[in-house]
């Protein structure tokens, strides 16, 4: 193996020469704390920069194995070390020629704890994957500013970040506390009762629409109501106290900006875990949590969305529905479907991302327009259903309809961020103006039938040998020759999910997809994959941008794929 002053030598000799003579210091070389890998050099300064690897041995990195002990431990000590690598690269990265000269990156990270490819943690090796920019002068090689930024600028990252002497311990033991902490709570969720715990204090409104710090200035911390307060005694931080939201059917109420929507977020939100000062790290939801919208204009693909759309005119049938352009009321219907076809548990809703007819039909328009006539079976009338027949729980923000009081287990109103209990005088409205409208579709919610997609629908290829993905943002995968919108799948929060998503979707095809197993049985069996043997089996070779999803949003991906066809 070379070694640093190979590698110095090597970069001085090509200084001058095409950018393309850069491809000789593929390979790698030992430095004396570390091993740097030059996985892959871009071909052209503007072109995506080139892949980088650098391992440090534990001998001279030093984590206390108590650090990453376990799975929660070590993916919060690796998100760490991402978000360290993350700053100082930042500082270190100047402009040094043309394009993407100069750069040092490794992934971007926001307010969630993700586990990612970026870094690696074990009892041998500490690693880091990341891109350079090799710098040139149009697409002349220049030698020297490449030789400083690898054999000064990457081990000054190594020496500052990399080691566990360099870093603040305090803060990585915080770090590492607060993401076990988060997960112990989320797997109490359920012993409890519970779909959801935010605790006292937390801080849940966000800076902006595109800023998601906590808003700091003028925030209200969040105080549960005495009667649905609960206590939990954590493994690391002890007792904590806050609101916990039972099974069962819950309302969230209000008046406008007083905080319904920023509560709903922080629960759907709560599948992830989240750094410290986020505001929102011990906001808990159960894990199977999904956001349900409309969703005009959506793909569906055979679904079964017969629990709420029937009768539909031409006798159309609605067991086994497809169509390239769903409506705001059938693609709700069938995100639904979706959701409970993958195992959710726990559904979120919105009123202001709904359709209002899917939603309700009061008993004047059910006079008007008689139930012969109408296809639609409002979610009012099947929500208690879905509780009684599968377990399912749902929270849902109403401020504009007081029929769902009917049929609530539990009403929150928020005043001013601050929630109170106003169950019972809910239910005493209720009582008192007796609702008189007809209640539809039946007694029972209706079957949730598995579907088997065809692999042969599912092409990325574009007709070649290469398999083409590109992600744009968390909102958008091209894949193939298609491209899937996934901006109303609004629990996708990384880009590296949606790249690994994407992969995910041809791992799936070329390993699981056989005309006979179902959607859940093929997704089921890629995330036990993926735990058992991490992220890097969905590529060919090692990437260092891609982040861990959960099965909803790979099943929204998929059947969100207009190309897709049902066995």
């Amino acid at each position: 193996m070379s070694d640093r002053e190979n590698l110095r030598s090597t970069l001085l000799q090509l200084d001058g020469r095409g950018y393309k003579a850069y491809k000789e210091i593929e390979g790698s070389y030992q430095f004396p704390d570390f091993t740097l890998t030059i996985d892959r050099v871009q071909g052209d300064p503007f072109a995506s920069p080139s892949k980088f690897i650098v391992k440090v041995p534990q001998s001279i990195a030093k984590f206390p194995r108590s650090l990453y002990q376990s799975a929660s431990r070590e993916v919060a000590l690796r998100d760490y070390l991402t978000r360290q690598f993350e700053r100082v690269a930042r500082d270190l990265s100047s402009y040094r020629g043309t394009g993407k000269s100069g750069l040092i990156s490794i992934v971007r990270t926001g307010q969630e704890i993700l586990e990612r490819t970026s870094a690696f943690i074990d009892d041998e090796w500490v690693e880091a994957r990341f891109l350079v920019g090799l710098p040139a002068r149009g697409r002349t090689i220049l030698g020297r500013q490449a030789a400083e930024m690898l054999c000064k600028d990457i081990p000054e990252i190594v020496e500052k970040k990399l080691k566990y002497a360099s870093l603040n311990a305090r803060e990585i033991q915080k770090h590492v506390e607060t993401n076990e902490d988060a997960d112990w709570l989320r797997q109490q969720l359920k012993e409890r009762g519970l779909v959801a715990f935010i605790a006292n204090d937390s801080i849940l409104p966000r800076r902006s629409g595109v800023d998601f710090r906590p808003l700091l200035k003028d925030a209200v911390a969040f105080q549960s109501p005495p009667s649905l307060e609960v206590e939990f005694n954590c493994p690391n931080r002890g007792a904590i106290k806050g609101m916990g939201i039972p099974m069962g059917i819950t309302l969230i109420v209000g008046g406008g900006y007083h905080g319904k929507t920023t509560l709903l977020q922080a629960i759907e939100l709560g599948v992830y875990n989240h750094i410290p000062g986020d505001g929102r790290e011990f906001a808990i939801a159960n894990s199977t949590a999904v956001k349900i919208r409309a969703e005009d204009g959506r793909s569906i693909v055979g679904v079964d969305i017969s629990p709420f759309i029937n009768q539909l005119p031409q006798g159309r049938s609605t067991t086994n529905f497809s169509t390239e352009n769903a409506s705001g009321s059938t693609s709700q219907a069938a995100n639904i479907i979706e959701a409970l076809e993958i195992g959710s548990e726990l559904l979120l809703v919105d009123e202001d991302t709904s359709a209002t007819n899917f939603m309700i039909r009061d008993r004047r328009m059910q006079q008007l327009i008689s139930k012969d006539k109408e296809p639609i079976t409002p979610f009012i009338d099947k929500v208690r259903q879905l509780y009684r027949d599968y377990g399912v729980s749902t929270i849902l923000v109403m401020g504009g309809s007081g029929d769902y009081f009917d049929v609530a287990d539990t009403v929150i109103a928020m005043e001013n961020f601050q929630p109170q209990d106003v169950t019972e005088k809910a239910k005493a409205i209720a009582k008192e103006h007796l609702n008189k409208r007809i209640r539809e579709g039946g007694e029972r919610f209706g079957k949730i039938t598995p579907r088997i997609p065809l692999a042969e629908s599912i092409d990325p290829s574009r007709g070649r040998k290469a398999v083409k993905l590109k992600v744009r943002d968390v909102d958008e995968v091209a894949f193939g020759e298609e491209d899937i919108d996934l901006a109303a799948v609004e629990q996708i929060v990384d880009p590296g999910q949606l790249r690994a998503i994407a992969s995910a979707i041809v791992y799936a095809k070329e390993k699981y997809l056989d005309r006979k197993r179902t959607i859940p049985e093929i997704l089921e069996l890629v995330m036990e994959d993926i735990q058992a043997k991490g992220l890097d089996i969905l590529t060919e070779f090692p990437q260092g941008d891609l982040a861990l999803f959960r099965r909803f949003e790979l099943a929204a991906a998929l059947n969100r794929l207009r190309t897709l066809k049902i066995f």
